[in-house]
């Protein structure tokens, strides 16, 4: 059997993320989840407000200037899983250089 780099998988697995975001969220259902089905059905929403974030740039999973409705929910969903790759990259460059020399086992086993 091969032996697959770890580089090599997560590139892989970044690039299939990617796709995912970016491809199959053309298929997504535009029809409210089942929470927002209930609440709608039982009044529940009747006092729903808009939140904070309502105006930011990728509110309501889309890109905020682009027309083309399914174009603009995969580039949010690009957008967002680039976002997400690069802080948790980030944030696991900075743990594994704070870690150095202390990370590793003593010698003593203990």
């Amino acid at each position: 059997m091969a032996k697959v780099r770890t580089r090599t998988l997560l590139i892989a697995g970044a690039l299939l993320a990617l796709v995912l975001a970016g491809v199959v969220s053309f298929y997504a259902s535009q029809s409210p989840d089942g929470l927002e089905k209930v609440a709608a059905d039982k009044g529940i929403d009747a006092k729903v407000e808009d939140h904070a974030l309502a105006d930011a740039p990728l509110a309501d999973y889309s890109v905020k200037g682009v027309d083309n409705e399914r174009f603009s929910g995969g580039l949010a969903g690009v957008l967002g899983v680039g976002a997400t790759l690069l802080v948790g990259t980030g944030v696991f460059w900075v743990v594994k250089r704070r870690g150095g020399e202390g990370a590793q086992p003593a010698a003593d086993g203990s």
